[in-house]
Order: structure tokens, then sequence, then C-alpha cells
């Protein structure tokens, strides 16, 4: 009857703590999408065209395309060739953002891409693997009377991809040719009010520079940046979060270390596990909206990958953990077994699983892949600290060490999972083994076998539901970019899924450090006898797979016990 009482206050529990945290979900879910706008806003830009004759061109002088001190400017390239205007006097200027307005450090990023407008000539057209230079110059200022600043120039090429629809005929000259955006320029930091970009295409025929390229009649860009109404939400969602899971963090350590054994290899991952996500919480965020810090764009990506990282080897380990919970009839001991023989080899079993080294194969690829992503990412964001202009994607080489490591990467994350559903088969599999033995136990060992087992379950489902709402995320945020009207309410998907997950993630690892924090209860000889079946000072807490203080697992003690009736 004991037994009875204390599962059912367990599940009471379980189900409660699972309510509340369903009803935080549910809150961060409508905080993105009945709060914060949406995440990101996007520009239009059309350049404007300026001539600049003088010797050393806009090296010395920075061309602005509208206000007191506008450039002289021209309507197209026709107008130059009446004028005699030579294509390297030609700047395309464009302001950032757009006259009456100005950027904000709440706006987090910048990220600009380029799209050529190019008319189809029959005597120029554009030639097959034909690439763009640019000579670009970035500056800034923070007022609208203040000299600019140059922040960055670069010349940087563009590889062409273009398609024209029509014959190339005559007849169809002065079509434009449907080409690519290209990667142009990602800023990490939005410091200053007000950006100017100046933009030549230089032409040398004898080096072949910007030959063969078509005729560009406009120069356009769009600057995509984080609004900073969305920014003050996510930072809020931070601030709060970090002391939430800091606090359950510590919590849980000091569960561990009141044990008189030492932490096991599974209490050890859900702590690194919390710490992963803590530093993922920290809202260093905050300084960037008085300090010019152009790495936290890489180091917002350092920090998801360590998290997911975490994430992942828990998943693993959580698995292989279990994988003894409910094993299957011919890996218990049966009465005829040597008991101390059983003792040994169960302790030599706990001793291999509960080493880190023990899960190489399934962790390998997992180690491998980030460390892929991580040179990928540096190759990436790591250059455009000092040069906001580079994109591996621009060379041959660039693309193929770029795909190289997607593809590793890609690799190791199919073993890995190959790996993952393998032992979660494993693990189901002795479940259900398991569960055809139970009719034969009695009511209270019954219950307690039940309860485990509904508990394992309960965490997978959960895991798994985590997993696909993460998948759906990925693909609702890459299909659509708008909002869904409810009545008088209008909500933002995109920002309902950022908050939405990201709250989910935490929860998860909340719920984690909470569920399998070691029980302080303990109960009496009164107890080991009685139809609980389970042995004086045993824990009822939900890693059953953990090495109890006095030496087997309780799982094992269970097995054990029935054995002998």
């Amino acid at each position: 009857m004991a037994g009875a009482i204390i599962e059912n206050m367990s599940t009471k529990k379980l189900c409660i703590v699972g309510g509340i945290l369903l009803i935080f979900q549910v809150i961060a879910f409508l905080v993105g999408g009945l709060i914060a706008p949406s995440p990101t806003s996007a520009v239009p830009y059309l350049s404007i065209k300026c001539v600049d004759v003088r010797k050393n061109h806009h090296k010395t002088k920075w061309l602005m395309p509208w206000g007191p001190n506008q450039c002289e400017r021209i309507r197209d390239l026709d107008e130059a060739m009446s004028r005699q205007i030579e294509a390297n006097d030609i700047v395309f200027a464009v302001h950032i953002p757009l006259p009456t307005k100005e950027m904000s450090p709440w706006f987090q990023f910048i990220l600009v891409i380029l799209q050529l407008d190019i008319a189809f000539k029959k005597n120029n057209e554009i030639k097959d693997n034909a690439e763009v230079t640019l000579d670009v110059s970035l500056a800034y200022r923070d007022d609208m009377f203040s000299e600019w600043k140059e922040m960055a120039h670069a010349i940087e090429t563009r590889k062409l991809k273009c398609s024209f629809a029509s014959p190339k005929t005559i007849e169809h000259e002065g079509r434009y040719y449907d080409c690519d955006v290209l990667p142009f320029m990602e800023i990490g930091t939005v410091a200053h009010k007000f950006y100017l970009l100046n933009i030549r295409l230089p032409v040398n025929e004898r080096k072949l520079i910007n030959v063969g390229i078509g005729e560009i009649k406009d120069v356009r860009l769009v600057g995509i940046h984080q609004n900073g109404g969305f920014t003050k939400v996510w930072f809020a969602m931070k601030t709060f979060l970090t002391p939430s899971i800091f606090i359950i963090m510590v919590w849980y350590w000091r569960r561990i270390t009141m044990m008189t054994r030492a932490p096991v290899l599974l209490e050890k991952v859900i702590f690194a596990l919390g710490i992963s996500m803590t530093f993922i919480n920290i809202p260093v965020e905050w300084f960037s909206i008085g300090f010019d810090w152009t790495w936290m764009l890489l180091f917002g990506d350092i920090r998801q990958g360590i998290f997911y990282a975490m994430l992942l080897s828990f998943w693993i380990i959580f698995c292989g953990e279990h994988m003894m919970l409910c094993s299957s009839k011919s890996e218990m001991p049966y009465p005829t077994m040597d008991m101390h023989r059983a003792d040994t080899k169960q302790h030599l079993d706990q001793n291999e699983r509960n080493r880190f080294s023990g899960y190489w194969k399934q962790v390998g690829p997992i180690a491998v892949g980030a460390f892929c992503l991580f040179i990928f990412d540096m190759c990436e964001r790591g250059v455009q600290l000092k040069n906001p202009f580079y994109s591996i994607w621009t060379t041959d080489v660039g693309t193929e060490l770029a795909m190289a490591f997607i593809i590793v990467a890609g690799i190791c994350l199919c073993l890995y999972f190959l790996f993952l559903c393998f032992m979660v088969f494993q693990v189901f599999r002795n479940i259900s083994g398991k569960q055809s033995s139970l009719p034969a136990m009695s009511k209270a060992r019954r219950l307690h076998y039940e309860g485990l087992i509904f508990r394992f379950k309960f965490l997978m489902l959960i895991t798994l539901a985590c997993a696909a709402m993460t998948i759906i995320f990925f693909i609702v945020s890459q299909v659509t970019e708008g909002h869904w009207k409810w009545g008088d309410f209008t909500i933002q998907v995109n920002s309902a899924f950022f908050t939405g997950i990201y709250g989910m993630w935490n929860l998860y690892v909340f719920a984690l450090m909470f569920l399998y924090a070691p029980s302080h209860k303990n109960y009496g000889e009164d107890q080991s006898n009685g139809d609980l079946g389970v042995s004086s000072g045993e824990e009822l807490q939900l890693t059953t797979t953990i090495t109890h203080v006095d030496g087997p697992t309780e799982i094992y003690k269970l097995a054990r016990k029935e054995a002998q009736e």
C-alpha cells in the first residue's frame, strides 16, 4: 500500500510540474507572437549614380547621394556616355538608412545583399563564369554634420549567375537578365547612426576586369537588420531566464554534492547542459548597446554550438544510461546465478558506463561535426571582423572548402542520429520485454516499475517533442516571413517561434535538473520489508540507473529481489 501511495504521489507531482512548464511554454510563444514585432526588417535601397572626376576618385572624399552636400548625379549610363564620363568615374552611392531615419544599436546587425540590374546588349553579353569586381568603401558618422570616417575598404569579386528567358536577338535588347542576389556585407553590431557606401565598378580591359559582365543599369541593395522592439523582448527573456536556470543549476549540484557518493556521468552531463544553457542565456548583448563589439554574431554562434553539442551528447548518454532500465530477462540475474558474481559484473558495467570515454563512438561524430562547423564559421564571420564585405562563397576554393565542412558535418549528424535511433529502439524494446513480466509481480512492485517506465517514456516523448518543434521552427522560419490574423489580434509567427523555441529549451533543461536531482527522502527498514520491496535507504528519484550510495542501482536491486523470490 505504501508503494502505491508513493508512486501515485510521484506521478501527481510529475503531472503538476509538467502542467506548470506547459503554462510557461505557452507564455513564451505568446510573448513573441503578441508583444514582439517581426524579428527582422528588410529595407530596399537604390543606389544613386554619382560622378567623381577627381584624380584619386573617392578615396579622400565621400560622395553623398542626397542632402545639402550631395554629389553630382546622372540619371543613367546613357547620360554618362553622352557626357563622355568614363565607367571608372561613376560611383554608386547608398546611404543607410533612408532619409529622415537613423540606425540604432538595438538593430544588432546589418546584413546587406546586392542585386544588379543588367540589360541585354547583343554586343555586350554576359560571358560564361563572369565575375564582377567591386571597389567598395564603407563610412560612418553619428550626426548629419560631422565628417564621414572610413570603417572598411575592400576590392571584392562576385560571380554572376544570370539567365535570359527571351531569345538573345536585337529585338530583345534592353530587357533585363534574371540574376541571383549576391552576398555583399555583414556587420555584427550597429554602433553608429548613419552609414555610407561608395561602390565603384572599375574597368580594365587589359586585365579583363569587369569585362563581359553585360550593361549594368542599376545597383540595388537590400539591408536587413533586427527590429529594435524584438531585440528588447529578446533581451528581457534572456535577463529573466539567466537567474532562473542558474538558481536551479546551483540547487541541482548542491543536491548531488550532499550525497556520500561521487557524481555519476549522467548527473555530470546534465550539469554541463545547465552550464551551456546558462552560457547562452547570459545577456552580454546588453553591452552591445553601448560598445562597438563587432564579434557578437560570431560569439553567439559559438555559444549555440556549445549548447547543441552538449544537448546531443546528453541524449546519447541518457539513452545509454537507461539501456539497463528494463533489461530483457536474459540479462537479469536468475535465482540459480551466483549473486556475488552478478554484483561484480553489474559493478563493472556501471564503471564502464560511468566514463565519458565509454560513449566515444556515439559522441565522436558530434565532436567532429561541431569542429567542422566552427572552422566554417571562423572562415566566414571570423574574417568578416576585419573585412565586412568578405564571403567564403565568392571563390571556387572557398566554396569547395565550405561545402566540404558542411558535408562532413552532415555525415557526422547522420551517423549520430543512426546511433541515437538504435539506442532508443533498444531501450523501448527492453521496456516492452519487461512489461510482460509486470503481472507476475506484487502490486506495490508493479506500481513502482510502472512509475519508472512511465517517467522514462514521459521524458523521451518530451525530448522528441522538443526536437520536432525545433525542426518545425527551422522550416517555418525558412518558408515564411509574416504574421497571422486571429480576430483582432495579429500574431507574429517568426517572433513567436523564436521566443517559444528559446523558452522551450530553457524549460527542457530546467525540467531535467529538477526531475533528475537526487531525492533527499530516504525510506527506513519498516518499508524495506514491506510491499514496496525497495532496500533500506534507497532513493525514489527519476535517475533510476544512477548508482546508489550503497553500490547497485535501484533497478538492479529490484530485479535481484524478484529473482530471489
